[in-house]
């Protein structure tokens, strides 16, 4: 028995806490479940169903903001960790795996196939074979642009009026008001404010 297993918290409280815990705790496996069941109904709205897909999106996730538009599909793994701002715009294909807070800003702009990815894996293997994992969370600040198939690991915030090239990976911090590219992320040039 580990100490994972023995200090009395649930595995959900060990998840969002950001220690190891095991994903397929029935608790968690019972989230899981209901936030693809709600995941599966927005993707299915049409345009034309504006309000019910409003309503399915307030219901999947923990809060979205006024006129912020997300286009199915979505993917997330319980919705309720994952906020988003106002006047916010994704495009298609969002993947959001909020095992740990994804807390996006006002006015961000995310470009098609974006993934924001909060979970870990241990690197030692008997861990990873028992199922062990862990997460970090992502914040995306106000007013930032992602270009189409950037991707943001575990633990990154990426400061306000940023944009990030198309592509794009993003492994560590980036700070405000500048252009980052490639992969890894690099800054390539500095914005005003």
């Amino acid at each position: 028995m580990t100490t994972a297993e023995t200090d009395g918290r649930s595995m959900r409280e060990r998840m969002l806490a950001g220690d190891l815990y095991i994903a397929g705790d029935p608790e968690l496996a019972e989230q899981n479940a209901a936030a693809l069941d709600l995941m599966a109904a927005y993707n299915a709205t049409t345009v034309r169903q504006g309000m019910l897909r409003r309503s399915l999106l307030e219901r999947l996730l923990g809060a979205v903001g006024e006129g912020t538009e997300i286009r199915p599909p979505l993917y997330v793994d319980y919705g309720a960790h994952l906020t988003v701002g106002a006047r916010c715009f994704a495009n298609f294909g969002l993947v959001a795996l909020d095992v740990a807070a994804i807390t996006i800003g006002d006015d961000v702009q995310i470009g098609p196939n974006v993934q924001l990815l909060t979970p870990t894996h241990p690197v030692e293997p008997g861990p990873r074979r028992d199922k062990w994992e862990a997460a970090e969370p992502i914040t995306i600040g106000d007013n930032v642009w992602l270009g189409g198939g950037v991707i943001v690991c575990p633990g990154v915030s990426i400061g306000e009026n940023t944009v990030v090239g198309a592509g794009a990976v993003v492994i560590r911090d980036l700070p405000a008001n500048v252009v980052a590219v490639g992969n890894p992320a690099r800054v390539v040039r500095q914005l005003e404010p």
